[in-house]
């Protein structure tokens, strides 16, 4: 853990209005926050010039999704140049929701993950496996596959969180137990140790999403290969403040 900086985002999904994203802006604003963990708040895009704005400087801001050129006839879409251009420095791609409700395959997001770091975003980049994949046993090459294609369109490790999440997990109120996290954190830096490098697997950031809360979040953060959180509906809350602090001592 020493090499690797404890990492959470929030992500707020379709979720907030003006006076609402105030209020929680003021929270993280005042809150007092791990200087050791770096914080990224993935705002919906039609706020990312509000959130940047408003938020302290101290935390990142993330766009939570992209398309794969800077600029054409895509209604609808935004690119990395926009978000850059409203002062965020991350995108988040790959999201299951990206994947499963609006039908993202491998190769585009590999796509959009080549083009945002191309244009100077960071990635969080997010892999993981259905219900149905974990009970057939299958976890693993899902999730390898899903990494795989990251993988090959990654020009700058050092500009990408790799996030998994179980999908079974995320929005359920069902958890990955830290053991069943660990155990996917642990073979996915492998898998990094033997297809990328020893550096790259050493220095990247695994990060856990899936239902994190300021209840499960110490004993999560505590597993050897978590190296902090995706979080989703608690990230809207005050307690995103306890998560954020989870690895404080």
């Amino acid at each position: 853990m020493a090499l690797r900086s404890f990492f959470v985002g929030g992500n707020w999904k379709m979720n907030g209005n003006r006076a609402s994203l105030e209020q929680l802006i003021s929270t993280l604003n005042t809150a007092s926050l791990d200087d050791q963990t770096e914080v990224v708040c993935g705002a919906p895009s039609i706020y990312l010039d509000f959130v940047r704005s408003s938020l302290d400087l101290r935390i990142g801001v993330a766009a939570q999704n992209c398309y794969k050129v800077a600029k054409g006839a895509f209604t609808g879409e935004i690119s990395p140049a926009m978000i850059k251009d409203c002062g965020a420095d991350w995108v988040i791609l790959g999201h299951s929701e990206r994947r499963h409700v609006f039908g993202e395959g491998d190769e585009l997001i590999g796509q959009k993950v080549a083009h945002a770091l191309a244009s100077g975003l960071a990635v969080i980049a997010c892999i993981g496996e259905k219900l149905e994949e974990r009970e057939a046993g299958t976890t693993e090459e899902v999730v390898y596959a899903q990494t795989q294609v990251i993988a090959e369109n990654v020009t700058d490790w050092g500009k990408v969180v790799l996030a998994y999440e179980p999908v079974w997990a995320i929005g359920t109120g069902k958890t990955a137990s830290p053991e069943q996290a660990q155990e996917v954190h642990e073979k996915l830096r492998a898998w990094l140790r033997a297809n990328v490098s020893d550096d790259v697997a050493d220095s990247v950031r695994i990060i856990y999403g899936g239902s994190v809360t300021a209840a499960n979040c110490r004993e999560l953060a505590s597993q050897g290969d978590v190296d902090g959180f995706l979080v989703g509906g608690a990230s809207l809350k005050p307690e995103f403040v306890d998560i954020i602090n989870a690895a404080r001592a």
